[in-house]
């Protein structure tokens, strides 16, 4: 449950319908589960720990992993309670942790996650266009800041460098071998 225990009901409104623009979005790629207002449809995690993000997006393969979690914030609940309580949650998961806010509070946002140490993978903003709503990536975190993440993409790297090394031993094997072969046609 958030700590902004009553949102204002305008506020509640645009966040809900936020959240299932991102759903709508989000459709095609990857199976969006949503949460909006009190709702607990799409839990991360199991038993005691299981939190409920506004949308959880699950890859469509047959593994069914947890591809994001993103958190849905309006001008309210831009605040130190919001980020202790969620997003501090939401940054210690495995599946990366994305944070849509309005455009005003971009600034707000970075600052919060920075002094709380929040892992953030994306920031995006939201401004609406008349009734259309538009989304604007403005932070995208450095690809070596999620450990997990950044170890496979090592051992991969060690791994093909691994395999280049024994392509080029056994053609050269091949030449030390073919001469003394050949001196011994000759005799």
């Amino acid at each position: 449950m958030s700590p902004i225990l009553v949102r204002p009901v305008r506020e509640q409104l645009e966040h809900d319908r936020i959240i299932r623009l991102l759903q709508t979005r989000f459709r095609r790629r990857f199976d969006a589960g949503i949460n909006p207002g009190a709702e607990q449809n799409a839990p991360v995690g199991t038993g005691t720990a299981v939190i409920y993000p506004d949308v959880v997006l699950t890859a469509l393969d047959r593994g069914k992993k947890i591809a994001a979690i993103i958190e849905v914030e309006t001008v309210e609940s831009v605040n130190h309670l919001e980020a202790l309580a969620e997003w501090v949650n939401f940054g210690r998961q495995r599946p990366p942790f994305h944070l849509y806010v309005p455009t005003q509070m971009v600034e707000v946002a970075k600052r919060l996650c920075t002094d709380h140490n929040v892992p953030v993978a994306e920031i995006h903003t939201f401004h609406a266009v008349g009734e259309e709503i538009r989304f604007v990536p403005v932070y995208r975190a450095p690809s070596d800041s999620r450990p997990h993440s950044a170890a496979p993409a090592k051992k991969a790297a060690a791994k093909a460098g691994g395999a280049k090394k024994s392509k080029r031993a056994k053609p050269a094997a091949r030449r030390a071998a073919k001469p003394a072969a050949r001196s011994s046609k000759r005799k």
